[in-house]
């Protein structure tokens, strides 16, 4: 069995009279050490199937299948434990907290999981081993970023999900954090949403295209 399986999800959205099918009837299956990005305009659904994997939003119909796991059928605090546990997340912002270091900010993560990596492990994972004791004011854009992706990987999480992490950045310093990321997907899924379509045909294992919340196409 594939390890994240979405089997018919739908996810609407009512404004005023008119319903939005952010995700109309989504299948797809992706397995462990994939470096998997869903790509599509904006408005087209990505961080709608991005935040229903993640346990952020539920779907309307429809299985959402992690490690054999329906988290469709989760109550609220098993959706906690899950996110917890078992999700990390990057997003465009970094998210970091200003009068905190490097290290700081990744022991955040470290402080709500038993089985957590130690944070200098993590930073020189990234490239930041001579950055641990630097605040997010003395850091690049591209060094803030490896500062998020450390604080989701401190919690050994075993899906990473990115939500348009280069989105900020610019093209040589996006260029190094798809590297990155790529390198993390050889121990452990990551599932990356861009608008960007050559980011992901140049780094990705998988490309899947979304289009008004229907897959498009799906490529290996």
């Amino acid at each position: 069995m594939s390890f994240v399986k979405f089997e018919n999800v739908y996810k609407r959205y009512k404004m005023g009279e008119i319903t939005i099918n952010a995700a109309d009837g989504v299948s797809f299956e992706i397995e462990k050490g994939e470096f998997a990005v869903i790509v599509g305009a904006s408005g087209a659904g990505k961080t709608t199937i991005l935040n229903m994997l993640g346990g952020m939003d539920t779907c309307d119909e429809g299985k959402i299948l992690v490690d054999g796991k329906d988290i469709a059928t989760f109550n609220k605090k098993q959706l906690t434990t899950y996110r917890r546990y078992d999700i990390g997340f990057v997003f465009q912002f970094y998210n970091l907290v200003n009068n905190l270091t490097a290290k700081e900010n990744v022991e955040l993560a470290t402080q709500i999981c038993a089985h957590a990596s130690q944070p200098e492990e993590v930073l020189k994972k990234v490239g930041l081993e001579d950055r641990m004791n630097n605040f997010p004011s003395q850091l690049s854009g591209g060094e803030q970023q490896r500062v998020s992706i450390a604080r989701a990987l401190a919690k050994n999480p075993k899906i990473l999900l990115c939500d348009e992490p280069t989105g900020a950045l610019d093209s040589e310093t996006s260029v190094q954090i798809m590297e990155l990321l790529k390198e993390i997907s050889k121990d452990r899924l990551v599932i990356m949403v861009t608008h960007n379509p050559e980011l992901a045909k140049r780094y990705s294992t998988r490309i899947i295209r979304l289009l008004d919340g229907n897959i498009t196409d799906d490529t290996m």
